[in-house]
């Protein structure tokens, strides 16, 4: 289990994060939402270790962050895998060499073994034979599973990933959705997601984390969203015609 407890963190003067308390748990999606400014990007650096919370806990299956050296701090870092917003493949590489990159870099296998834990992992994407393409001749959604397959090459205890459907189509988002739930579920992954993507939170939100302003104004899933009375979790969910219509129709049992 991934927790964080009692988590601050501000900037300066200005408080981002004020006293942020959850849990992530194994073979779960789980998401981090709220608008612009909400702290939710901040969160998510806390818990990969890029930011040091002013105060607060982060645990990783009971390793304190903070309580460890840097060897220890190195270690879990190897255990995450990261999806990033804009892909983020090196343009000189091949598909084949960026999913090989983090294996090159923290691992001693020999070439031939890693091209075939390259494979293994472009195969679980659906990704066959598009080994020596480079980034400049893939689609949106063939990059996105790129950077999925690179993200699960060391077979990730955590997985993170920031708006992993941005400046995609409908149905390739939800092509990219469905993976990831895949993946979380079958190699039983913390997987972490930061979203503003309200299809993605109704598709595959187990765990919805809702920040508004530094704090956790709501905790849920996509089960029981419709339910909520909670007025800044309305606000955010509902903010569009379409959603309220669904909503209503939800209530009418429809």
């Amino acid at each position: 289990m991934l927790e964080v407890k009692d988590i601050y963190k501000s900037f300066g003067d200005f408080p981002v994060l004020k006293g942020i308390s959850t849990f992530f748990e194994k073979g779960k999606t789980s998401m981090v939402i709220g608008q612009s400014g909400s702290g939710k990007t901040v969160l998510v650096k806390c818990m990969l270790g890029l930011f040091e919370p002013d105060s607060g806990i982060i645990s990783y299956d009971n390793r304190i962050f903070k309580d460890l050296d840097e060897n220890e701090r190195r270690e879990i870092r190897q255990e995450i895998g990261m999806v990033f917003q804009g892909s983020a493949l090196y343009d000189s590489l091949t598909v084949e060499e960026n999913v090989m990159f983090p294996l090159k870099m923290f691992t001693n296998k020999t070439r031939a073994e890693m091209i075939d834990r390259a494979n293994v992992v472009l195969n679980r994407v659906n990704l066959v034979d598009k080994n020596h393409l480079f980034p400049s001749e893939l689609s949106g959604g063939m990059k996105k599973r790129v950077a999925i397959a690179r993200a699960i090459v060391m077979n990730p205890k955590y997985l993170f990933c920031d708006e992993p459907n941005s400046g995609l189509d409908p149905k390739t988002s939800i092509v990219i959705d469905n993976l990831i739930k895949e993946i979380t579920q079958e190699f039983d992954i913390i997987t972490v997601i930061n979203s503003h993507d309200m299809n993605s939170v109704m598709e595959i939100g187990d765990k919805i984390v809702f920040l508004k302003n530094g704090i956790k104004a709501w905790e849920g899933s996509k089960d029981n969203i419709f339910e909520t009375d909670n007025e800044a979790i309305v606000d955010f969910v509902y903010s569009s015609n379409l959603y309220k219509k669904i909503k209503q129709a939800h209530l009418k049992g429809l």
